[in-house]
């Protein structure tokens, strides 16, 4: 029923500001297209070091960023001129295609007055057709998403289609994303029509086949199963999947199809041959040296 329940381990991605790295894992690279996720906050900071949360500028390759906040706001400025700030509820869409730069920085002055931020990150391989494409960025306001509420039940559609909805999300291949806020005593089920389906604990705790998992951990499904899950109290699920894309490597921002491609993308942004935000041009995050041995290990940081 379950094929692997994944534990969250801790990536620091600034001083002060660790998150929950999900994906990749070692024995699980990918559930369909979703390659990378990671889990930021709840955190409280101190006004003094707001700054530590910022996520400087930075390049991407054949993938699509999906930022989605539960609480706070993150300004993202990028290489196409685009500036947004990101609000709890939103989908952020940054497809990087050949390659973009972006950056996050905390300047809402609900952060810098000690506020709350909470925020998960996924990235969405591209289909080799794609992974040349030109880059964009799109922002979906929280009433453009699909939305269900029933009895101990309340989601809302990120992406993709599930359950019987269907969201206006832009996306490159066959997928789900769902936010899911479920009441004790809840019982819910996997969206069917997808190969690959997983749901990770945001808070709370549920039941599966007699037994209990908490906050951190993503269940990931065996194919073609149907399984009950309960909740043991309020919780908080994000439920994500969709259809395998075939291999991918992976290393720091850049993913691709092919090996020799990312060797160009880390060539092209140590050379400088990638285009800075042009609001955001003063710093950058150098290329990290490559300790890895095999192509495809996690990246050694990101929310993005």
């Amino acid at each position: 029923m379950l094929d692997i329940v994944i534990e969250a381990r801790q990536a620091e991605l600034s001083a002060g500001f660790t998150v929950k790295r999900i994906l990749p894992y070692r024995l699980r690279r990918m559930i369909g297209p979703f390659i990378f996720m990671d889990h930021g906050g709840p955190v409280n900071i101190p006004v003094a070091q707001t700054h530590n949360l910022d996520v400087l500028p930075h390049p991407h390759i054949g993938l699509s960023t999906v930022s989605y906040l539960f609480s706070g706001n993150v300004t993202h400025r990028d290489s196409l001129g685009v500036e947004q700030v990101i609000k709890p509820g939103e989908v952020n869409w940054m497809t990087a295609g050949k390659g973009i730069t972006h950056s996050e920085r905390f300047e809402d002055p609900a952060m810098l007055s000690g506020g709350e931020l909470e925020m998960i990150q996924t990235w969405v391989a591209l289909p080799e057709k794609d992974e040349e494409s030109d880059p964009s960025f799109e922002n979906y306001k929280s009433e453009q998403l699909p939305v269900f509420t029933d009895t101990g039940v309340w989601m809302r559609l990120i992406a993709g289609d599930a359950y019987g909805l269907k969201s206006n999300v832009k996306t490159h291949s066959p997928l789900f994303y769902v936010h899911v806020v479920l009441q004790p005593g809840t019982r819910f089920g996997l969206p069917k029509g997808h190969s690959e389906r997983g749901a990770y604990l945001v808070r709370g705790r549920v039941e599966v086949n007699g037994v209990t998992y908490k906050p951190g951990q993503l269940l990931v499904f065996t194919k073609g199963v149907d399984p009950l899950i309960i909740a043991k109290e309020p919780t908080t699920l994000m439920m994500l999947g969709g259809e395998h894309l075939g291999d991918r490597y992976i290393w720091w921002n850049f993913v691709s199809s092919r090996k020799d491609r990312i060797e160009q993308a880390k060539e092209d942004w140590k050379q400088g041959r990638i285009d800075l935000p042009p609001m955001d041009s003063e710093e950058y995050v150098p290329l990290p040296e490559d300790k890895s041995k095999p192509a495809g290990g996690p990246p050694p940081n990101a929310l993005s």
